[in-house]
């Protein structure tokens, strides 16, 4: 539904930041599901950990979190910026490794002026390994 340059047109971030390389449902203002494909060349791995590379838990967080911003600055807002406000209930059951394409499944609990409340979790082969209630604040102001 969106490649990374349309990805790009959307987020503020680029690498090494960039943490979604593709959409591929949206429901606008509901639910939305992105694609991180993880691989050895991300440069976090060379210290996290050496001979053991692990996807730290706040970069996957982080990964959903982008995919959310995804979905709202697709409602039609003239928004440039997003902000986290809370992360609430994050549980990190399954290590994500080099190899892995984690699906982040995010949907809208609220959604009221520009503070969005999401439910995330993140999926590598049907598995959960992630799951978080993200709280953002979407705004007119430039990064």
């Amino acid at each position: 539904m969106m490649n990374i340059a349309d990805i790009m047109k959307k987020l503020p971030h680029r690498y090494p930041f960039l943490l979604v390389d593709k959409i591929i449902a949206m429901e606008p203002r509901a639910s939305i599901t992105g694609i991180k494909n993880v691989t050895i060349n991300e440069p976090f791995f060379q210290g996290h950990f050496p001979g053991q590379p692990i996807m730290p838990g706040v970069l996957i967080i982080e990964a959903m979190a982008q995919v959310g911003g995804v979905l709202a600055f697709c409602t039609g807002t003239d928004a440039k910026s997003v902000y986290f406000m809370s992360i609430e209930r994050a549980k990190f059951r399954k290590p994500v490794v080099p190899g892995d394409q984690l699906i982040m499944e995010l949907k809208v609990l609220q959604q009221r002026g520009n503070v969005w409340k999401l439910a995330g979790v993140a999926k590598v082969n049907d598995k959960v390994v992630t799951e978080a209630d993200l709280t953002a604040m979407i705004t007119n102001q430039e990064i």
